[in-house]
């Protein structure tokens, strides 16, 4: 199904959500034609903001919003939508277009396993009727099933969409890009010449993928590594507590843009905490870029300044390698709570592998390492 088409039955001219790689031929679509101009579109910090944001526009103009997600997002929403839009609160209509990864009988990652078996339970214990739209769907049966949603919209309830992989398509993918020149894979394999013995966490996409890929070519094995698959913008506060509970280590925390924007409120409790063991670094490249390389709201953020307002030491803003191995090389002869935010252009090797090693060996690994 095309997804313009997919667009023009649902009749919505509200959009916001976090992007997903099975919705990215429906998101281009929607880039093509508002952009990000918050009147019509927001990219969200995470799915609950893209929730409450759909809930002001109703507020607003009585009209339905759509929220798009990936399923994993379905825990960041569920709190607004159980005690804001619910029908026995506030009763505000939505609509929900979620993109099903790890669907049942469908190889994917470790991260999709479990969420993809209960992606639509979810759906039913919250209370939300829902379609699911294969590669088979017509467009007739999804411009009957939005009549019966309007009937479900009118009662102040909320309906979804579940969208499974390749359903949706689109002929014009767009090509993200930002003017940085520094690669993310070249700052991970800068940083790792100078973190030695020290434990790195790394945030979930492909700065992992990127670092298990840099230990393989150096001959290393990964046992200071923990790869954060999912849980997404959670990888700093694993590392807070790390470097709380292992104050005789200096930790490295690998993070970028659109995780640490998801759950920006980390930062502030990674400066209360006064810890001086952490090195928390954002790669910033302006872009969710392992769900096709869609804008974060990154563009407006001053991180140097919010995290010195949080509480940190040091504070360096990276765009050229020799700039990052000045300050990496300045933090390894000290010991204080460090941010680097290093800028880098979007886009990853054609050829880039995924861990080979399951998520319970990496764990099982990494606190061998550190307990030692």
């Amino acid at each position: 199904m095309k997804a313009i088409d997919f667009l023009d039955v649902l009749g919505v001219d509200y959009y916001a959500g976090v992007p997903d790689s099975l919705l990215r031929p429906m998101c281009d679509c929607i880039m093509n034609k508002y952009g990000v101009d918050y009147k019509h579109h927001v990219i969200a910090a995470n799915e609950g903001n893209a929730v409450a944001l759909a809930a002001g526009y109703y507020l607003a103009t009585g009209k339905v919003g759509m929220v798009y997600m990936q399923n994993s997002g379905e825990g960041n929403a569920i709190n607004p939508i159980a005690s804001l839009v619910n029908e026995k609160v506030y009763g505000v209509p939505m609509l929900f277009v979620v993109g099903w990864r790890g669907e049942p009988g469908v190889h994917d990652e470790p991260q999709h396993i479990f969420q993809g078996e209960i992606t639509t339970k979810i759906l039913g214990l919250m209370g939300i009727s829902y379609f699911i739209i294969d590669k088979d769907t017509t467009i007739d049966s999804v411009r009957n099933q939005m009549r019966r949603f309007n009937e479900v919209f009118t009662e102040g309830r909320q309906a979804a969409f579940v969208i499974k992989k390749g359903a949706l398509t689109n002929e014009n993918k767009n090509i993200y890009h930002n003017e940085y020149g520094l690669s993310r894979e070249e700052a991970i394999q800068e940083i790792v010449k100078y973190t030695g013995d020290d434990p790195i966490v790394s945030t979930t996409g492909k700065a992992s993928r990127e670092l298990f890929e840099i230990r393989e070519r150096r001959g290393e094995n990964h046992n200071l590594d923990f790869l954060t698959v999912g849980s997404m913008g959670h990888a700093s506060s694993i590392a807070l507590e790390i470097a709380i509970q292992k104050n005789d280590k200096r930790i490295w925390c690998i993070d970028g843009d659109g995780a640490m924007i998801m759950h920006l409120g980390a930062m502030a409790v990674i400066g209360n905490s006064k810890v001086h063991n952490l090195v928390h670094i954002i790669i910033d490249n302006q872009a969710h870029e392992s769900v096709g390389g869609l804008p974060t709201a990154s563009t407006t953020i001053r991180y140097g300044s919010l995290a010195e307002a949080f509480g940190y030491d040091k504070v360096y803003e990276i765009r050229d390698i020799g700039s990052l191995a000045k300050a990496l090389q300045e933090t390894i002869d000290n010991r204080v709570l460090t941010l680097m935010v290093i800028y880098s252009k979007i886009g990853a090797r054609d050829n880039l592998g995924r861990p080979t090693t399951t998520a319970r060996e990496n764990k099982i690994a990494f606190m061998d390492e550190i307990g030692k």
